[in-house]
């Protein structure tokens, strides 16, 4: 649709995306090599945000992105729940959250992000 419109398409990665999602349950983990502290080594860390190849990472970043977007005026699309779309005036923007695409038919509605 983006290109058949000549609308800008903008992708990003987010190489931190996992490290920000905050966990809705209680998760333990053993204290990382190097980091233990002598003579309390049984001990465990409690987590509160998600760390990578935690198979809760996801949810909790996807949630959380969830939350900002519909703050900031988008919908999700019922058929794709991957699929964000925010309409102001004439502008319309569409967010791909599970590819971070992004595409706007105006430059100005970048400038609201």
């Amino acid at each position: 649709m983006a290109a058949e419109k000549g609308w800008k398409v903008h992708q990003m990665d987010v190489k931190s995306a996992f490290l920000n999602g905050d966990l809705q349950e209680e998760v333990y983990m053993t204290q990382p090599p190097g980091f233990e502290i002598e003579g309390q080594e049984h001990k465990v860390c409690k987590l509160i945000k998600a760390l990578y190849g935690l198979k809760q990472a996801p949810r909790a970043w996807y949630a959380k992105m969830d939350d900002y977007l519909k703050k900031v005026g988008f919908q999700r699309s019922e058929s794709d729940d991957t699929l964000y779309v925010r309409q102001q005036g004439k502008y319309l923007s569409y967010l791909h959250l599970d590819h971070w695409q992004i595409a706007l038919n105006a430059a100005e509605t970048w400038e609201f992000y």
